[in-house]
């Protein structure tokens, strides 16, 4: 079993680079908002219970992953650097997947700002998240997350046996996945 987290801020390609891993390897792809689309489509997702049933989802859907016999999953997570919550939640995740013999690999990405504010346009994400249509109100919690929280490690920050940074600015999804796959021997 193996669990990739791949980390990054905003529109960074988290998602597009996790499809592109599931067509060269077996890996299944989780993406943050799977389960942040289903809640929204129950309830607003910002309230304590749209909070409380995403996470539910998430830990379920974690555990039962974690126990099958599949080959692995792609977790896409942004990671809040400067967040003792996100640290706890990731050591956390790493210790469930760790625990049932799983090996655990990070990818961390990066991406020019404005690149990325581009990014957050294209069809393939507002395809799987419907929640980033209304492009006003996504492009400002882009911005105000940027200004709120550091959403990239500082160099030598990340400490994990299996760690790759890799800055996606004039790389396709498809040559950061080959990379991915071939760093890790996936």
């Amino acid at each position: 079993m193996k669990l990739v987290i791949i980390t990054g801020p905003h529109a960074v390609g988290k998602m597009t680079v996790g499809q592109e891993l599931t067509k060269i390897t077996p890996l299944k792809l989780f993406h943050n908002h799977i389960s942040i689309e289903l809640v929204a489509s129950l309830m607003p997702f910002g309230t304590p219970f749209g909070k409380e049933l995403n996470e539910r989802i998430r830990s379920d859907v974690f555990d039962v992953f974690s126990k099958s016999e599949e080959y692995g999953l792609i977790f896409t997570f942004m990671w809040a650097f400067d967040m003792k919550e996100d640290w706890n939640y990731i050591e956390k995740l790493e210790n469930l997947f760790t625990s049932r013999g799983a090996e655990v690999y990070y990818v961390e990405l990066e991406a020019d700002y404005e690149l990325r504010l581009s990014r957050n346009k294209t069809a393939n994400r507002l395809n799987e998240k419907p929640t980033k249509r209304n492009l006003e109100f996504s492009e400002s919690m882009f911005k105000n997350l940027e200004e709120k929280y550091r959403l990239n490690s500082h160099d030598g920050e990340i400490k994990k046996k299996h760690y790759l940074r890799i800055n996606n600015t004039n790389l396709e999804p498809k040559e950061v996945a080959s990379q991915i796959k071939e760093v890790f021997d996936l």
